[in-house]
């Protein structure tokens, strides 16, 4: 590989990162920015430069020493970047879309020019109260206004949620261009990060992101409790819209995910984002790595983008102190929950700052839940501030993080299930029950399986006796392992019903136990979650164990007290 040199524009936390990613290449990448600015600091060379990455006299000098010009924030002089683009340095992504970029009402409109989906948006004549009357008499109360330029982490939003609120709304941007967005009813908010690449649009895939005060808080690797549909859904439109825009590079893509899982794009970043910074820790290469390759023409494959094991990140934010930082990550290291701490270099911590973030890997999302609740538990303590469970418990009785779904046709069926449901609770494994008929409510048995994978369930165990058709029925409506109780019926041994579970057509399988043996339809489905989760596995095998130990224990017993006084013994215990 020559040797490559990036003129990088900005130097703080995002160019830090791309310059990990850049030195392990062997790329020289030449910032523009403060003496000590975090990239710089982790970067030794001659080729920096010192000053602001808005300066165009600066630019220009910067331009002159490399291959290529990108930026790790879009708040540059694009009349610069214009003019060195036409003097034959390439600028990535194009000028073209970071002064697009820049005014959000014109990126809102740019897309919906494309036909992808956006929120509805109007610009403001002015910034008066008549203004923001206008504005609500179109589009409907409430609404977000927002800032066209130098907006980022909720600075330059304000939410009108009445005509009370015109007041502070222009107190708090009436000094900036505006435009309103018709408000999005959204039940979670979903990130992409795009590739585009000389030669096509890749994409990571889709996560969800949680908020505190405008400011991302969390990102969850794969996004929690959205269908594989509407994961999918996400990924195409955000390469769509990444389709729409100049040049080479990494995008981040922001949406909302609407009540009737419909999606509006809300922002795009043209540079790595924070809902990105995941793919440090969890992906074969990282949006640093990504961009880097894009810009350069270095090959990058769509499986490289994929994610190897869920993951949760967690940004450090600052509090009052001006160590607060350093004191989460020195308690977090403590913690030994083996996160990948990255510390921006910032100084003095501020309140809502961000500082660095915490990345967690698992083998599922709920052992990394567990995991990441003890490191935001230390955050917030830091941070005074109350901390909330990831996963809050359910108060209708059931298990929110329910890993197994039992399901009946019939209550009649239940004290057949118990046993089963035994094992589920000794082992440890979240689990609710259902009553769901395949002939009586077919409607709710089918609303109720296919809502289950998206809500994290791994495993359903349906028992239903006589024609046994539930165990079937709910395989046709899923993709989760069904594991099938026949159930001895009050007439006949229970045949038919094994038949019916066992003899599935081809392209439905089920799985089939012994008749009114859920303690098996439980094993196994624990040992199907072992596969990922590591603590019920480790807990399938102390079962084990423990059943061995109490079979060597009788044996010990029968050669000791001779066969028929442990007989005698252990039969009338069970009686």
């Amino acid at each position: 590989m020559d040797k490559k040199v990036v003129g990088l524009l900005g130097g703080g936390q995002l160019g830090r990162m791309f310059v990990e990613a850049a030195n392990r290449l062997n790329i020289q990448v030449n910032i523009l920015d403060a003496a000590k600015s975090p990239a710089k600091q982790i970067s030794s060379h001659e080729g920096h430069f010192e000053g602001s990455f808005k300066d165009p006299e600066a630019i220009e000098k910067l331009s002159k020493t490399c291959d290529v010009v990108t930026v790790e924030i879009e708040h540059v002089d694009t009349q610069i970047l214009e003019k060195i683009a036409s003097q034959g340095v390439p600028v990535e992504p194009s000028w073209k879309t970071i002064r697009m970029i820049q005014d959000k009402y014109a990126q809102k409109e740019h897309l919906q020019e494309y036909s992808v989906a956006t929120a509805q948006s109007i610009p403001l004549a002015g910034a008066t109260k008549e203004d923001l009357q206008k504005v609500g008499e179109q589009i409907g109360l409430p609404f977000m206004l927002k800032s066209r330029t130098e907006a980022y982490d909720g600075r330059g939003n304000f939410p009108v949620k009445s005509a009370a609120d015109f007041d502070a709304a222009l107190e708090a941007l009436g000094n900036r261009p505006l435009y309103a967005e018709k408000w999005a009813n959204f039940k979670a908010e979903l990130a992409v990060m795009v590739v585009k690449t000389k030669d096509g649009v890749l994409a990571y895939p889709t996560v969800e992101t949680v908020h505190e005060d405008s400011i991302c808080k969390l990102v969850y690797a794969p996004a929690r409790n959205v269908s594989k549909k509407v994961l999918e859904q996400a990924q195409e439109l955000a390469k769509k819209a990444v389709a729409c825009f100049w040049g080479k590079g990494v995008f981040g893509v922001e949406m909302f995910l609407l009540d009737d899982d419909s999606l509006l794009i809300n922002e795009i970043a043209p540079r790595p984002h924070n809902s990105g910074h995941y793919t440090i820790e969890a992906c074969p290469i990282s949006q640093y790595d990504a961009h880097l390759r894009s810009i350069l023409d270095i090959p990058i494959q769509q499986h490289e983008l994929r994610i190897r094991e869920p993951s949760i990140m967690l940004n450090i934010l600052g509090a009052s102190t001006p160590d607060s930082a350093v004191q989460i990550a020195e308690r977090s290291i403590a913690a030994g929950v083996g996160a990948s701490i990255h510390l921006y270099g910032k100084g003095d911590a501020r309140p809502g700052r961000k500082m660095g973030h915490m990345t967690l890997t698992a083998p599922s999302m709920r052992e990394a839940e567990k995991s990441m609740q003890v490191l935001l538990d230390i955050t917030d303590d830091v941070r005074g501030k109350k901390s909330a469970p990831l996963s809050p418990p359910s108060t209708s009785g059931q298990a929110k993080d329910a890993m197994v779904g039992v399901i009946m046709g019939s209550y009649s069926d239940m004290p057949v299930l118990q046993a089963g449901i035994n094992i589920l609770k000794k082992l440890n494994i979240p689990f609710e029950t259902h009553i769901t008929s395949a002939h009586r409510t077919p409607d709710w048995m089918g609303e109720y399986v296919h809502s289950a994978l998206p809500r994290g369930i791994q495993v359903l165990i349906a028992a239903a006796g006589g024609a046994a058709h539930l165990p079937g029925m709910a395989a046709s409506h899923t993709a989760i392992p069904v594991i099938g109780v026949p159930v001895k019926p009050t007439i006949g041994d229970g045949t038919d019903s094994v038949l019916s579970i066992l003899n599935m057509p081809r392209g439905v399988p089920v799985a089939t136990v012994g008749t009114n043996n859920s303690t098996n339809a439980a094993l196994l489905a624990a040992r199907i979650i072992g596969l990922k989760e590591s603590a019920i596995q480790n807990a399938v095998v102390k079962y084990a164990e423990e059943s061995t130990e109490e079979v060597m224990e009788r044996e010990k017993l029968m050669d000791e007290q001779g066969w028929d006084a442990v007989y005698e013994k252990w039969h009338g215990a069970k009686k």
